[in-house]
């Protein structure tokens, strides 16, 4: 009776296992892109991202007021400041390299602030 009630609750254990394995799996796949504005930079510096597919970013400032749009993308105007999230959702319609640079005038190196998003297959 023991051997039987260990071999369940093995059993038990390892589908629960399983099925939160799938759902983390699941859930990373759509899970949003965080993304830290600051002087001067975005961090990342790069994301991948599939065209079709709807994306999420999670857009903060760690220092500064910045923007970020892309009408290549359909990503709206949107202002990052400190303090706040600011989540925009986006779907890519075409495979490409797209640079995207800060859209509110940052200081010196504003010229050279930009993240790129490259949209596969």
């Amino acid at each position: 009776m023991t051997v039987i009630r260990s071999s369940i609750i093995a059993l038990l254990t390892f589908a629960f296992i399983a099925a939160g394995a799938a759902v983390a799996s699941a859930a990373s796949a759509n899970a949003p892109v965080a993304i830290t504005a600051s002087n001067w930079k975005f961090a990342p510096a790069e994301i991948t991202v599939h065209v079709g597919q709807p994306v999420t970013l999670d857009l903060t400032s760690a220092a500064g007021v910045h923007g970020l749009q892309s009408d290549d993308l359909g990503l709206a105007a949107t202002t990052i400041v400190p303090g706040a999230t600011k989540s925009v959702t986006f779907t890519p319609k075409k495979t490409g390299t797209y640079v995207l640079h800060c859209t509110i005038p940052c200081g010196p190196g504003h010229a050279k602030m930009a993240i790129v998003v490259h949209v596969v297959a």
